[in-house]
């Protein structure tokens, strides 16, 4: 019997929690004289200053403390460690610090802050299996509230990544052959019409052709590259419909289809050229004026990337699930 082979990927950093980037703007603060051995640290007056929580600057100067770059005394709160511990009451809320070294996500809403990364994981295991995605490990893993959660994962659902099963918990349901079948012929239908009733810029649709053509032959396209490529088409030549109904639905069904294309990318199965000749075509049929046989010719691609896609995900099927999956996702 054939033996899988495991796909092991280093998963991406995080954004920082707000105790990490609190911790990390501190951390630099001392190194770099301004929070100066014996100042007193007090998670009041810092929550103010930083404009965080009294609970997120706990844990940052308790994470401190563990390092040793400040300790407990006698007083309240904490003091700088250092040759000179004579404890030094300032006021933090106007002492000058380096608030340019917080994490620019931090000003984001939490919500907004983490859910690229979850996107992200949550796609990862589009093939190869169902994941239940377990709310309270996803908030302890940002550091984030529940409701938080629940609002990320809301705006995922709304992009057929994860589903509610029929005991309330969020899933991600596996993209077996049966249903990218299923979603390519949803976009046979909705694309199609999409297509014929769009409002094309056939400027910018003559520069994309010209840009996939003058691709290097002799050179593999690079994923980000044709993902940036087939994006464009897909917003000028798809997404240009006036219907706007018709434009989210189409939108939502092409939301799992890209997720999956970003994993097997990830596994190094390459990106296909031949596949963006044919977008070409859509386009200079559709320049041409002659809608329906660029409809058809949409068509005709998106039947040969169902194809594709199949003979793919056979290769898939060879592979063991990635050892580094997020904590919060559980296989069932």
């Amino acid at each position: 019997m054939t033996r899988k082979a495991t796909l092991v990927r280093a998963s991406e950093p995080h954004p920082s929690t707000l105790f990490e980037a609190a911790a990390d703007l501190i951390r630099a603060n001392i190194s770099h004289g301004k929070l100066a051995p014996g100042v007193v640290l007090q998670e009041s007056a810092l929550a103010e200053r930083l404009s965080m929580s009294r609970a997120t600057v706990k844990r940052s100067l308790a994470l401190l403390a563990e390092e040793g770059l400040i300790r407990r005394f006698s007083g309240r709160g904490y003091l700088v460690a250092g040759s000179d511990e004579t404890p030094r009451r300032l006021d933090l809320r106007t002492v000058e610090l380096d608030l340019e070294l917080l994490d620019q996500s931090v000003g984001q809403p939490n919500w907004q802050r983490i859910q690229d990364v979850v996107e992200k994981e949550l796609s990862r295991c589009l093939v190869f299996g169902r994941y239940r995605v377990v709310e309270a490990l996803l908030a302890q893993e940002f550091d984030v509230s529940r409701t938080v959660v629940r609002d990320v994962l809301s705006r995922l659902q709304e992009r057929g990544l994860v589903e509610k099963s029929a005991s309330s918990r969020w899933v991600v349901e596996p993209l077996t052959a049966q249903r990218i079948k299923n979603k390519f012929e949803l976009c046979m239908i909705l694309e199609v019409a999409a297509l014929q009733s769009s409002e094309v810029d056939a400027e910018a649709l003559a520069q994309l052709a010209d840009e996939i053509r003058a691709l290097p032959q002799d050179d593999p396209v690079k994923p980000r590259t044709w993902f940036d490529l087939d994006h464009r088409f897909f917003q000028l030549a798809i997404l240009s419909t006036p219907n706007r109904d018709l434009a989210h639905y189409v939108n939502r069904n092409r939301s799992g289809l890209w997720a999956l294309r970003s994993v097997l990318f990830s596994i190094g199965l390459p990106p296909d050229r031949q596949s963006l000749m044919e977008l070409c075509m859509v386009i200079d049929l559709l320049r041409a004026g002659t809608t329906t046989a660029a409809a058809s010719m949409l068509s005709t691609h998106l039947e040969n990337a169902l194809r594709r896609t199949i003979a793919q995900l056979k290769i898939v099927s060879v592979i063991n699930p990635p050892e580094d999956f997020a904590p919060y996702l559980v296989p069932t």
